[in-house]
């Protein structure tokens, strides 16, 4: 690993890249670049494997929180020409003021005997700051049951920027552990 992205990563932060396992120094090189000078607060490494028809597909999101930034950093792999392999890494920073809502779905096991353990259970994170919004529509309608008048549409608009799944099943209880507590130190900072 290069010298000076362990001088200026937290070592926790290079730890949990390189034991994702997935493209350690390209997804280094890309967090540190977005990070620049400042100090890491919090971070969250997620590894996400997903399997199609024709390939395996192995996807890497970083989220580092600043003081005053959100930086948010995606590796993937694919082919490309002549079947080569190339990666794509993207990485997007928020300031803080502009991360609207922070989102967590609890998924609890057992929930008449629940002690507050984290086997088995699973969190959503979901982190919106207005780049991405879903709009969920459906056709109005009246009361009258014979009323075939246009009603237009009725609907929903949700902030959705980006949404992690971790599961101490899938993920271990440490990481769960881990992600409960980065989203507590987000949830905390934003809308200052």
């Amino acid at each position: 690993m290069a010298r000076r992205l362990r001088s200026t990563l937290p070592d926790s932060l290079v730890n949990d890249i390189e034991s994702a396992g997935y493209l350690p120094a390209v997804v280094h090189d890309v967090v540190l670049t977005a990070v620049g000078r400042e100090q890491v607060v919090s971070h969250l490494v997620h590894a996400e494997t997903t399997f199609d028809e024709t390939a395996v597909r192995n996807h890497l999101t970083v989220l580092v929180l600043t003081d005053r930034r959100l930086v948010i950093a995606h590796a993937d792999d694919h082919e490309g020409p002549d079947r080569q392999r190339l990666a794509t890494a993207t990485t997007e920073t928020v300031p803080l003021r502009q991360v609207r809502g922070v989102m967590l779905t609890h998924v609890v096991p057992d929930p008449d005997t629940y002690d507050g353990s984290l086997d088995g259970r699973a969190i959503t994170l979901t982190l919106g700051w207005g780049a991405v919004s879903r709009v969920d529509l459906f056709p109005g309608a009246c009361e009258d049951p014979a009323c075939e008048g246009d009603h237009g549409y009725e609907g929903t608009v949700s902030g959705d920027d980006i949404s992690l799944r971790v599961a101490a099943d899938a993920d271990g209880v440490d990481r769960l552990e881990r992600a409960l507590g980065f989203a507590q130190e987000l949830s905390a900072r934003i809308g200052r």
